[in-house]
């Protein structure tokens, strides 16, 4: 594979971004570097930092349709240094592959979106509608001072998004063979089983929590919560952690936590599940305490002007039939979309992402950065 480099613009915002250690909430200058290249096209730069958090929102424009592209300039830790190929903020080219943490997920994606708006901007200065970037260096962590803060500052001065892409890497095999048109919701419930300690050799007189909760357990994750729908898998339920004893092997536990997580479909409400769980355990006799966390809900983008831009775009640009879909985790869109906002996933392929040796197919930015450009064209020229 050639290291041929076709767009050195491209490439040289590519790797000023991937240089810079932007570990969550970090930004390490990624967002001051992309607004020195949308200032000079008119953009208006206007910084919304909460706490700990850096956002960007830079807008072009002030009517309609809004057109924004979203990411994140935060990255992931990247493990043990010494069992990188090649430093993980000093990228590289090697075969082709620009190596660097953050290459696949996100940086790789901001610097097209970037370039690919530079080059738009220039040929078609009096385009219609508006353009704008909302990027945040809290999405790879707590996301509690990003995207859905900036989203609740536009959603009080009534600024609202038409259509929205966002950056994370969707592809598999082939730039652009899947886009991601959706995302399961995501609950999770914090749960403390309460029992009684007491001596193992004398069982009566203690209640054993670890006893009390396993036949619930066996039934929660045996339990069918729906079958799903022509864009969802059916929910799932799944337990991520178990902690329960005192570590002696003579005593019974006092109690016991639980933590699980629901990946849930639009046929199905938080509420409802947490109805559910509520019932099973107390027709179980339990005694317990139960917190939840709503990491986000679950959302669709199935038909419209974005997802037909987007599939004309990607087959224009690559001859490939993307392929829409909703698996995979949680990202930022979850708070864009319920705004009544088209959202989309587009970005390169997602196989080194947070791992030792992230990189991705240079080349592959540049095609990337081609189908951005084109969905411009699609959606804001008349």
């Amino acid at each position: 594979m050639s290291n041929t480099i076709n767009d050195p613009r491209l490439f040289d915002l590519a790797c000023d971004l991937l240089s810079r250690h932007s570990l969550t909430p970090l930004d390490g200058g990624c967002q001051q570097l992309m607004a020195s290249y949308l200032s000079p096209l008119g953009f208006n730069i206007e910084s919304m930092n909460f706490e700990d958090t850096t956002n960007m929102w830079a807008r072009k424009g002030n009517t309609g349709p809004l057109f924004c592209f979203a990411g994140h300039t935060d990255v992931v830790p990247v493990g043990d240094e010494s069992l990188w190929d090649n430093p993980p903020f000093s990228p590289k080219l090697i075969d082709g592959m620009l190596h660097g943490r953050g290459a696949a997920d996100m940086k790789g994606s901001l610097a097209a979106m970037v370039i690919a708006t530079e080059r738009f901007v220039k040929q078609y200065p009096d385009h219609k509608g508006s353009i704008a970037f909302l990027i945040t260096s809290d999405e790879e962590g707590p996301f509690i001072n990003g995207t859905t803060r900036v989203i609740d500052t536009l959603e009080a001065r009534n600024e609202k998004i038409q259509y929205c892409i966002v950056g994370e890497p969707s592809s598999t095999a082939k730039l652009g063979d899947i886009v991601k048109n959706g995302r399961r919701g995501s609950l999770t419930g914090n749960l403390k089983v309460i029992g009684k300690q007491g001596h193992v050799a004398y069982p009566h007189l203690a209640d054993n929590p670890i006893h009390r909760i396993t036949p619930a357990l066996t039934e929660l994750s045996q339990m069918e919560w729906d079958q799903g729908n022509e864009f969802f898998p059916p929910t799932s339920f799944q337990i991520s952690n178990i902690n329960g004893g005192t570590g002696a092997g003579n005593v019974i536990p006092g109690d016991l936590t639980v933590q699980f997580n629901f990946r849930y479909s639009t046929e199905v409400t938080a509420q409802k599940l947490i109805e559910r769980v509520r019932q099973l355990l107390d027709n179980h006799n339990l005694v317990y305490e139960l917190d939840w966390i709503f990491n986000g809900l679950p959302f669709i983008t199935d038909h419209g002007e974005l997802l037909e831009a987007v599939k004309l775009s990607i087959k224009e640009i690559t001859n490939i039939d993307t392929d829409p879909q909703t698996s995979g985790g949680t990202s930022d869109g979850r708070f864009i979309a319920p705004t009544g906002a088209e959202l989309v996933e587009l970005g390169p392929i997602n196989a080194t992402i947070h791992q030792v040796n992230e990189c991705v197919k240079y080349l592959d930015l540049e095609l990337l950065t081609d189908v951005y450009q084109r969905l411009l064209e699609k959606l804001l020229l008349d």
